[in-house]
């Protein structure tokens, strides 16, 4: 809804709109600072305004006026003195009119105190002269205090009548901060959650009970009366476990919205199953938008990174939404864009966890090395990261990893009482089996997924530890040059990891004809997030201007750089007994994707002899496939 507030000079249209603002968290404007400079100078000199001076104003506040209500609303303070100017600004249903009305000796006093604002106050005669009485809106005496005006206005609003402009279903960590991200952005928003006895009651209106200060905030336990609640088209938004709660969740759902009404999957579900659904809403005319949120909890709250996809049309309607809670870049843009077609932005929300997934297994086997093959402190090795972050890495891993090597529970360090079984849920291995199925190399952060798995298993690493009597051995070198070679080795490896997920992007995005531009996937991706990062940034430029991270200048001359103090950290771990899984895959993958002259040869020869496969020749332009009797070989062959 859009609430403009009216009256002459003085009647505390500023004060009332502010208050107000604060209470709905709707975003407040002040009509006057939309005047040209030209009407602000006669202003200035006690000269009235005529309606030539009014028109372009009131014109442009309109245009606004329209670009509030499609974002959620917003409270307008302007005199609007005569019926003609209310109706200019009565460019949709939805707008709210409140009247502020008080004697003259009041205003004059007000006026008079005013202080470093324009209006002169002689034009008060002048303002109530022109001033025409509405019969509609909610009109209200001024005699009272600002605090008790607001209070009045919001009780006769009756907010809790209006329809919202979304709905959330699922209150989950995710459903519940995003819930409150959207109010706190003066969004209209309905919520609802299950009922499931004696585990999940009444989850949806304790929820607004407990945020009684977003008076846009509804909480439903009944279906029927959350989507009774929803302005048309209906917009909702899916916060729902993945898989086929989603799909139970779609059917009961398609029996109660009619065409052209909105659901959007904000959870982490398989790309291939939201391309599916795209089709099944499709042919119920319903618009179904998979959507990638990532940020966790604080990002959802805050402002997350969102990458919606699916059907264009119904983006437009959901993007001045999406745009208020998205967390910003460096420019002030949301880190939000429309991803592409059906499914992409569930895609490209999946490759982000992978990677984000090989980001935490490269820190993890850094700090591993600095803390047992060092020998450093946790207070030594927070510091060494803490200057990782200031040396060009920044990253928000980094930042919260240097975090928890300060953070202690009593006189231990809680990184140490943490049982290193680390879990995962299903985002990583879909990137693995899609990597597979389109012919990607992807082993740097396919290790990362093995890695996980294999920490699972504690009980069988311990037993088998003392089998083979395993143990760390500490390094001999000088300790200054290993921190700086693990740190260029830790730099390398990120990069080499970032390089696999954006060439599965650009591989799967070919196949399904996306067309997903890297570039502003990168810079959504520099916020919010959770792989946001110094080097993110960087990739903005990167695949502005080329579309692989191996053949952009600046990174080739960085990879030379640093590729021998990979191999050298790579050799010297896995000497002393470290596991380094991602490091070492990550130098494999590097001189696997630029080696002219690999052992393929040897492979096609294998194949072609047990199984006569074929194999094409370096010495036949043409690429033709070749057999040849192995066997008549070895015979003809001298001994």
């Amino acid at each position: 809804m859009v609430i403009i507030v009216t009256g002459v000079s003085g009647s505390g249209k500023t004060t009332v709109g502010t208050l107000l603002s604060q209470k709905t968290h709707l975003p407040f404007f002040d009509a006057d600072d939309f005047h040209p400079s030209a009407n602000v100078k006669k202003m200035t000199q006690g000269i009235p305004l005529d309606d030539s001076d009014r028109m372009p104003w009131l014109e442009n506040l309109a245009s606004h006026i329209t670009e509030w209500e499609k974002g959620g609303g917003a409270i307008l303070a302007c005199s609007a003195l005569k019926e003609a100017y209310r109706q200019m600004l009565t460019v949709d249903k939805n707008i709210t009119w409140i009247h502020l009305k008080g004697e003259k000796p009041i205003l004059e006093e007000r006026l008079q105190k005013r202080e470093n604002h324009y209006m002169n106050p002689g034009l008060l005669d002048s303002q109530l002269d022109t001033w025409e009485e509405p019969e509609y809106g909610i009109h209200v005496d001024i005699s009272r205090s600002p605090e008790e005006i607001s209070k009045d206005i919001l009780t006769q609003l009756n907010i809790k009548h209006m329809k919202s402009k979304l709905g959330i279903i699922g209150m989950g960590v995710m459903g519940k901060s995003l819930a409150l991200n959207f109010v706190d952005n003066g969004i209209g928003l309905s919520v609802f959650n299950r009922t499931v006895p004696g585990k999940e009651e009444k989850v949806a209106t304790s929820f607004a009970e407990q945020n009684k200060d977003f008076p846009l905030l509804k909480g439903f336990d009944d279906m029927d009366e959350f989507l009774e609640s929803l302005e048309t088209p209906k917009k909702i938004l899916l916060m729902i476990p993945a898989g086929e709660a989603v799909d139970a969740q779609l059917d009961q759902l398609s029996e109660h919205l009619t065409g052209g009404d909105i659901v959007i999957d904000g959870g982490n579900s398989f790309f291939e199953e939201s391309n599916r659904r795209v089709e099944t809403m499709r042919a119920k005319g319903i618009h179904f938008m998979p959507m990638g949120v990532s940020g966790g909890e604080e990002g959802a709250r805050k402002g997350p990174s969102l990458m919606p996809s699916g059907n264009q049309e119904a983006f437009s309607q959901v993007e001045p939404f999406l745009q208020k809670i998205a967390a910003k870049d460096k420019n002030g843009d949301a880190c939000m864009t429309y991803v592409g077609p059906d499914g992409s932005g569930h895609f490209i929300k999946m490759v982000h966890n992978s990677i984000e997934y090989g980001e935490m297994q490269a820190i993890a086997e850094a700090v591993h090395l600095l803390r047992f093959g060092l020998k450093l402190s946790p207070p030594e090795i927070s510091r060494i990261l803490r200057s990782w972050v200031n040396d060009d890495l920044k990253s928000y891993l980094l930042e919260i990893t240097a975090d928890i090597y300060q953070a202690k529970e009593g006189d231990n360090f809680l990184v140490d009482l943490i049982l290193d079984a680390a879990g995962q849920k299903g985002t990583g291995g879909w990137s693995l089996s899609t990597a597979l199925k389109h012919h990607v190399p992807y082993s740097p952060l396919a290790e990362a997924v093995v890695a996980r798995q294999l920490s699972s298993r504690k009980s069988e690493r311990t037993e088998l530890s003392k089998i083979f009597g395993h143990r760390f051995r500490a390094f001999g070198e000088d300790k200054v040059l290993l921190m700086e070679r693990i740190k260029n080795a830790y730099a390398l490896c990120r990069i080499i990891n970032h390089e696999t997920g954006y060439s599965l992007m650009k591989e799967v995005s070919d196949a399904n004809n996306w067309n997903l531009n890297f570039s502003e996937i990168s810079r959504i991706w520099t916020n919010g997030c959770i792989i946001r990062s110094s080097l993110m940034e960087q990739l903005i430029q990167v695949f502005d201007e080329t579309d692989s991270l191996f053949k952009h200048k600046k990174t080739v001359s960085k990879i030379k750089e640093l590729k021998t103090d990979l191999t050298f950290i790579v050799g010297l771990g896995l000497q002393h007994e470290f596991a380094i899984p991602v490091m070492s895959s990550a130098a494999n993958y590097l001189f696997g994707r630029i080696i002219e002259d690999s052992s393929a040869n040897i492979l096609q020869a294998q194949r072609d002899y047990f199984g006569a496969h074929q194999y094409q020749r370096k010495d036949d332009p043409s690429r033709n496939y070749h057999h040849t009797d192995w066997l008549f070989l070895k015979k003809q062959s001298p001994k």
